[in-house]
């Protein structure tokens, strides 16, 4: 899967999530939870979702690595189908 279908999926997730926000307009590197005011609970969602949406698991334990579009595009784009 391409890294634009990725950020897609981010995005629409990202959407459900903080509807009151634009996601589209993160920096690459910018904190994905602390830009859109998101909490553990919604980030645990998000998670959850990205799991269904990609089919890619993420265990709890890398949660703390994925607060960037860049790391979590990375991630995903490493271990997507």
């Amino acid at each position: 899967m391409k890294e634009e279908k990725i950020l897609q999926t981010i995005f629409k997730l990202l959407r459900r999530i903080a509807p009151e926000a634009d996601p589209s307009g993160l920096a690459p590197d910018e904190n994905i939870r602390r830009a859109l005011d998101i909490d553990s609970f919604d980030a645990l969602n998000f998670f959850i979702q990205l799991h269904e949406e990609l089919g890619v698991t993420i265990p709890e334990a890398d949660y703390g690595q994925l607060n960037t579009l860049a790391e979590l595009t990375r991630y995903l784009a490493s271990r997507v189908a």
